[in-house]
């Protein structure tokens, strides 16, 4: 039997830097993986879809080029060019963490596993099952697409994200059932690669975790691009029996119905956790709305046993696993530094043209928790960067605590976004506040400027509007 002060069960974002992470600290470390190294975010998620985005972009800015005096006669598109280099990607990425875990010195364990007791874990890879012990299990297993009643994906005409991501052609017509992250880059990839997509959500407006000024912002937005959008409504049943298209049922709150017909439908409405054939339940783990529950520092009820990542329950990010899987192994090695995770300032990014990115709390939820807000805009459309990269769609928008001058959160919609979240963040762990963050000098011309004065029309300030 193989004894490890730290046993990782998944090697997805949250897996294998806490494994990296351990080894640091002088911890004898292993990883388990059934699958790919990297997990869903390096070979499903993240990676493999922000490189087909681009190619989306590429075709956005093909229809746009007499702006800047180009002009290009009849430009040829091949999907299975782009998918193969989304793949290309992902490969080269999941290579690279296999190096990194050798560089310091985690031992990878291929198979699947399962957890027999406390500090015992089985790993059966085809026909040969290994028992190790661990005084310390983390569970990192992530999370799959979830599938609707009456709803189901077959790989084929009815997708989930994963099918998306490597289609064979693009569809004429999509509709596509969610408008989390997932749900809506795909139906900005697909619109702008050709089809002719429809958004269904099932809450009052789209994107419900974002400001609702952003969310309305990306809902004319995506209009104005000829998607069509129903809010407050649900899928409630897909006929297959035509081979040349799909027809789905929509029910409006009111019970109204409706027909849709189109060529493929794309299920985007959430994820499940891994946590089947883990030994769990024998072991008596907690759960919570099917997640598994933690403490701050990711320990379950059971001593010894963590959980980290999508597994461990939203918001499903990669970043968010990463972060705590440092944050785990630095608890358990009793690093003095660890500080636990404020999970309302993980921030999120939404990579669809225009691009979202916030973090913090929204104006709804500061008013809700009894904060006197201070609200700062600035539209991009007054950018002179923006302007010059014909792309000042959006706007930026900070919350300040008008008591304290603490930054509560900040939202952003439009070029490059996603980009530049990180300096509210970083202003955010610094605790700079308002008065701070006025006197700092914003590079000219850059996008970011834009941030600067949300800060300073949140005091009344701004200066070029």
């Amino acid at each position: 039997m193989n004894d490890y002060d730290v046993l990782v069960i998944g090697s997805g974002p949250g897996g294998y830097v806490a494994a990296i992470r351990a080894a640091q600290l002088g911890l004898k470390t292993a990883v388990v993986e059934k699958q790919h190294l990297g997990g869903i975010c390096l070979n499903w998620g993240c990676i493999p879809t922000k490189a087909l985005l681009k190619g989306a972009e590429i075709a956005h800015t093909l229809t746009h080029l007499d702006q800047f005096g180009f002009s290009v006669e009849n430009p040829q598109f091949k999907v299975e060019r782009l998918v193969q280099h989304s793949r290309d990607v992902s490969a080269k990425l999941t290579g690279g963490i296999a190096y990194l875990l050798n560089k310091n010195g985690v031992e990878v364990i291929r198979g699947r596993a399962r957890v027999l007791d406390k500090g015992v874990v089985s790993v059966l890879e085809e026909e040969t099952e290994s028992v190790f012990k661990a005084a310390h299990i983390i569970l990192a297993t992530g999370a799959r697409p979830r599938n609707l009643p009456g709803v189901q994906a077959d790989g084929q005409r009815i997708w989930n994200y994963f099918d998306a991501l490597v289609p064979k052609a693009v569809p004429s017509s999509l509709l596509v059932i969610g408008s989390g992250a997932i749900g809506m880059e795909f139906t900005s990839l697909y619109q702008d690669l050709g089809s002719q997509v429809t958004l269904v959500e099932l809450n009052n407006r789209i994107m419900p975790v974002e400001d609702a000024e952003v969310a309305a912002l990306v809902h004319k937005s995506f209009e104005r691009r000829g998607i069509q959008i129903h809010t407050q409504t649900a899928v409630t049943a897909v006929d297959t029996q035509n081979p040349q298209h799909l027809v789905c049922t929509l029910r409006q709150a009111n019970g109204q119905e409706t027909q849709v017909s189109v060529d493929r439908v794309l299920i985007a409405a959430g994820v499940q956790p891994n946590i089947e054939d883990l030994g769990l339940e024998a072991l008596g783990v907690e759960l919570e709305t099917g997640f598994i529950k933690t403490d701050a520092w990711g320990q379950t009820n059971v001593f010894g046993l963590y959980a980290i990542g999508d597994v461990a329950g939203a918001p499903c990010l990669a970043h968010k696993a990463s972060h705590e899987g440092v944050l785990c192994v630095e608890k358990l090695a009793g690093v003095d530094s660890a500080h636990a995770l404020d999970y309302d300032y993980i921030p999120g990014c939404t990579y669809t043209r225009p691009q979202v990115a916030s973090l913090g709390l929204t104006e709804e939820q500061a008013l809700a928790r009894g904060y006197q807000v201070k609200v700062g805009r600035f539209q991009y459309q007054a950018n002179g960067k923006a302007l010059a990269m014909g792309d000042s769609e959006g706007f930026v928008k900070t919350l300040f605590d008008a008591a304290t001058g603490a930054l509560l959160g900040a939202h952003m919609v439009g070029p490059e976004v996603t980009e530049q979240i990180q300096g509210f963040g970083i202003a955010h762990t610094l605790e700079a506040t308002d008065e701070f963050l006025q006197q700092v000098v914003f590079a000219h011309p850059t996008l970011s400027e834009a941030m600067h004065e949300a800060i300073l029309a949140s005091s009344g300030r701004a200066l070029h509007h």
